[in-house]
């Protein structure tokens, strides 16, 4: 006899997500069906994503607060689970950042990265692994950067965070594998997002064109990518379709992480070989 009870929907907890990836992924995942809890700093902007959510047919439990107060980080995934029920999949994407050398950064903004890029995320994965546990079933994405393996010189605490978020994800997915919870690293390049765009110069907005022409010339798909495009990747790898994807990072730059020279240096090498 079949129940007369719907199933229940799934849940993705999204960090982050007011804007940028996080708001990408938080509307991708409504749109394959899922229930969604969303945080961020910023009360308005969530709000906003939220109602875009409910719009998509999906319950949606709105959590703002500050991800380097670990009160509120171990906070969540209780909240989470008795407003929605459950947490099928957590994708720790909150990021912070201040783009400063060894040389200037302060205690304060190397700790305020750590907290919010590493620190929260692992607390975050724990808290969530709890509930996913029960069920034996989950997915924690953690939104890394290619930066984890690419140093600039100009954003240590960042740089050293994103890397040992790739670490974190290798010992999470060895602990929680058995439980059948899978744990992946994403680790996007370029994308078009307020936080791509925090780099400064004396004249910034020709700073900014200039540094966005010359990424280009290094990216092998010519552009940068749009946010959809990554929340769409990791809604895909939380999906069964990559069912047997963990413990690993999974990069998406345009293939620029292995690219060695810009484009313009390759037409004046080879006339007519590069569009």
């Amino acid at each position: 006899m079949m129940s007369d009870q719907a199933p229940q929907r799934k849940v993705a907890l999204v960090t982050g997500a007011s804007r940028g990836i996080g708001a990408a992924t938080a509307i991708e995942f409504a749109g394959r069906g899922y229930d969604l809890a969303i945080t961020s700093n910023e009360s308005s902007p969530l709000e906003a994503v939220a109602a875009q959510l409910k719009a998509a047919g999906a319950r949606v439990f709105a959590i703002a607060g500050d991800l380097s107060e670990m009160s509120f980080v171990e906070s969540i995934a209780g909240r989470v689970v008795e407003s929605l029920g459950r947490i099928d999949v957590l994708v720790n994407n909150a990021a912070w950042r201040e783009l400063v050398t060894m040389r200037q950064i302060s205690l304060f903004s190397w700790e305020q990265t750590l907290r919010i890029c590493l620190t929260a995320p692992a607390f975050l994965a724990r808290s969530a692994a709890r509930d996913m546990e029960k069920r034996r079933t989950g997915v924690i994405i953690n939104v890394s950067s290619m930066m984890s393996v690419h140093a600039s010189g100009i954003a240590p605490a960042y740089i050293a965070a994103k890397g040992g978020l790739d670490s974190l994800t290798y010992d999470l997915a060895a602990l929680y594998g058995p439980a059948g919870i899978r744990v992946v690293a994403v680790n996007p390049g370029a994308v078009d997002t307020d936080l791509s765009k925090d780099y400064s110069a004396a004249d910034q907005l020709e700073f900014q064109q200039r540094l966005r022409e010359w990424s280009e010339q290094m990216i092998p798909v010519r552009r940068w990518a749009s946010p959809k495009e990554v929340g769409r990747f990791i809604a895909m790898i939380a999906s069964d379709d990559a069912s047997y994807v963990s413990g690993t990072t999974l990069t998406v730059d345009g293939g620029w992480s292995h690219h060695f020279q810009p484009y313009s240096i390759k037409r004046e090498q080879h006339p007519g070989e590069f569009p």
